[in-house]
């Protein structure tokens, strides 16, 4: 592993133009106030590490302290975006994490690291805001929420679009019972990005990326590009591909307006049957869930848009009297009254004694009705910003150490539904689970899929941390 490094913010290049880069220290102070503001500190400046730090830039209250990662390049890209003349960079996060002007973290790493440095922080005292997915397996989730209750400290998950407006009133009429019996559930992730990204030869990793930290507690392998920035969420190591991914958001809001802690038996199917790339993951996969009284359906497509299908739509949530359509927005579609009589298939008639149809004419059950911001079904962009609305629910909650909306024991309890999938697809059939007790029914192969072992030295971090 590499000594551990620190670097201060030493070049200006990229953004002398600004006006934040006339700041001195002090002129910097003085413009967010010394007494209110919370600092914080990145890891990661990937894809959605960058938007988080745009993100708390616009925040008065906040001062963007230190940025962590193992791509040199990044740190000193995000050093300079953060625009504050103080931040300082590193190379080891556990330098960052000795920096007493941090009270928050915020992890945007690959997926295999969000479990162990989450820990870690909650250890070292700081709050955190880690990505979804939260975890790679099962029992990740429950150190999490051990480590959060253990050390006293507020961890959300960037599952944010329980914040929006529409998914708010959505639940009220999922609660008000005017959809009757919500049976089924329906939904879908889509896109068709055939032939795939492509293949990537075994070779040295480039000079500039610290793999081995990179690596972390995940099995050592040989580098190939696509098992590093970006493209490491098609590897089973580091990630559960678009299940543990997109499913994180949509999954999560099921949870949370049918008012359920888990299922208790999953059934998935698929394969990577389309890509020609040296992705693991499925690029199709089907999963059933079922929860007590309803079931929940996924389709995922990478190969395919799914064009003509009203899944695309967002979620459907199908009642005995109406649907309600959900993408940010939400739609309520009335069901219609009938005599059931009315629509056995009439062919020639019924012989005498068979079923007697009658007039009564359909009506709906329910009145139409809609709200919310719409958005991309996909990747919630387009509506409201509900990252920055759970980023600001986070920062509230670390001042008042109220429990924020999207709080560890979700993320927890939303990980484990999609990796109940994944292992379901996996192991070829379906597993059975307990979501009170948190185990795995009667299926050895199964339970042993829910922990990995660490790698060296981060197995032993771990157990002094938490009890594992």
């Amino acid at each position: 592993m590499s000594e551990p490094a620190e670097t201060t913010q030493t070049t200006r290049r990229g953004f002398l133009s600004t006006a934040a880069t006339a700041m001195t220290a002090a002129s910097y102070q003085r413009v967010l106030g010394a007494n209110d503001r919370i600092g914080v500190g990145f890891i990661g400046f990937g894809l959605i590490g960058k938007q988080h730090v745009a993100d708390f830039k616009k925040f008065k209250d906040v001062d963007l302290v230190g940025l962590c990662d193992t791509y040199k390049p990044r740190v000193q890209e995000g050093v300079e975006y953060m625009a504050n003349p103080n931040a300082k960079g590193y190379s080891d996060f556990r330098k960052m994490y000795e920096n007493k002007d941090i009270q928050g973290v915020v992890v945007a790493t690959p997926d295999h690291w969000h479990a162990l440095l989450t820990i870690m922080a909650c250890a070292a005292g700081k709050d955190v805001y880690v990505e979804k997915p939260m975890t790679v397996f099962i029992d990740e989730g429950k150190w999490m929420v051990q480590a959060a209750r253990k050390y006293n400290r507020i961890v959300v998950v960037g599952t944010q679009r329980r914040h929006g407006s529409g998914v708010a009133a959505a639940k009220k009429v999922v609660e008000s019972g005017t959809l009757g019996k919500i049976h089924s559930i329906r939904i879908a992730s889509y896109r068709n990005i055939y032939p795939g990204f492509g293949k990537t030869p075994v070779e040295n990793p480039p000079s500039e990326l610290d793999y081995e930290t990179w690596l972390g507690p995940a099995p050592k392998r040989p580098y190939q590009n696509h098992r590093s920035l970006y493209h490491f969420r098609w590897f089973w190591d580091y990630s559960g591909g678009q299940m543990t991914n997109l499913g994180a958001h949509t999954i999560d809001q099921v949870l949370w307006l049918m008012n359920v802690k888990g299922p208790s038996m999953v059934m998935s199917t698929g394969g990577r049957f389309a890509l020609e790339d040296d992705g693991e993951t499925p690029d199709t996969q089907d999963a059933i869930w079922m929860f007590p009284g309803f079931t929940v359906n996924y389709a995922i497509r990478e190969a395919n848009g799914m064009r003509g299908d009203n899944a695309t739509r967002g979620q459907v949530y199908h009642g005995t009297k109406g649907n309600l359509v959900l993408a940010g927005n939400y739609e309520v579609v009335p069901e219609m009254r009938i005599d059931p009589v009315n629509d056995i298939p009439r062919f020639m008639g019924h012989p005498i004694g068979g079923p007697v149809y009658s007039n009564t004419k359909p009506t709906p059950w329910i009145q139409p009705s809609k709200g919310g911001v719409e958005s991309d079904a996909r990747y919630g962009t387009g509506g409201e910003d509900t990252m920055s609305m759970n980023e600001r629910d986070w920062l509230e909650s670390m001042r008042t150490r109220k429990r924020p909306l999207c709080e560890v024991e979700d993320g927890h309890r939303v990980a484990i539904a999609c990796h109940l999938a994944n292992m379901s697809l996996r192991l070829g059939r379906a597993i059975r689970w307990d979501p009170e007790k948190e185990q795995v029914i009667g299926d050895k192969e199964a339970a042993a899929m829910c922990v990995r072992p660490y790698r060296a030295p981060w197995d032993g971090v771990l157990k002094s941390l938490v009890k594992v």
